[in-house]
């Protein structure tokens, strides 16, 4: 299927434009309005556990219990996701990573359940770290990225065990890892394929590995490298914060002054 582009923004109806947070979420709005500026989304679907004031008409609010740490969002993003969407696919962003080079959407994107930034190689020794159950290397994850709705749907449906991966002396919960490496057979005796590092690298970058070097993203995660030129909206909302505490306590001062 050939995507059209009408009045200069690609048209992606069978996407859904989503993020999950409890934290930051004016600058994950901020991120998702970026996304769209090149896009039309056919839904865009914000998970959060309060609706936030002066939510843009064009993004929707989806109710969650608020997520109080990383585990409770990685857990949400296996097995509750899938609840939240609609269409065939799902893109997800967050405040620290998103769209930001709609023309360089490529329509074989779309040919996988799964596509995210390229991983690096695990390190030197490290035989746990990016590896499936047989100990082959995974070189696609992230959770920056694109999913397809039966992958989403499938973990909850089928009543997949949460498992993590021990290290360093604790439990270490990530989703992305999880259904790329953790479950990779699973969702491939389904039938489901996760894109190869050979698409990947022209869909989303996070680590400068030597495979992405000289090629412009469709989206990024994080601010390494060639990365640092994107916005960073959680900057701003650092600044605004100090902003209003510096006026508050100015306030204060003032109300305190004026009644000597």
């Amino acid at each position: 299927m050939k995507h059209e582009i009408i009045n200069g923004k690609l048209q992606l109806p069978e996407v859904t434009l989503v993020a999950m947070t409890s934290v930051n979420v004016r600058e994950t709005i901020k991120a998702m309005e970026y996304s769209m500026r090149g896009i039309d989304f056919g839904d865009a679907v914000l998970i959060t556990h309060k609706k936030p004031i002066g939510l843009p008409g064009n993004i929707k609010y989806s109710h969650t219990d608020e997520l109080k740490n990383i585990d409770d969002f990685n857990y949400k993003m296996v097995y509750e996701l899938g609840d939240h969407i609609k269409t065939d696919y799902a893109m997800i962003v967050h405040a620290d990573g998103f769209v930001v080079h709609p023309e360089m959407w490529r329509e074989e994107f779309l040919d996988y359940d799964y596509i995210g930034s390229p991983w690096p190689l695990p390190n030197e020794g490290d035989s746990t770290t990016y590896r499936d159950k047989d100990g082959n290397i995974c070189r696609v994850g992230n959770s920056v990225g694109i999913r397809s709705k039966r992958l989403m749907d499938f973990p909850k449906k089928a009543n997949v065990p949460w498992v993590g991966e021990y290290a360093f002396g604790k439990m270490w919960y990530h989703e992305d890892g999880f259904i790329c490496c953790k479950i990779r057979h699973l969702l491939e005796a389904e039938g489901m394929t996760i894109a190869p590092l050979e698409v990947a690298k022209y869909f989303g970058h996070e680590h400068m590995i030597p495979e992405v070097q000289g090629i412009t993203p469709f989206c990024f995660h994080k601010w390494a490298g060639t990365n640092s030129e994107y916005p960073d909206f959680t900057k701003e909302g650092i600044y605004n914060k100090l902003n209003h505490k510096i006026r508050t306590i100015h306030g204060k001062l003032y109300a305190i002054m004026h009644k000597q």
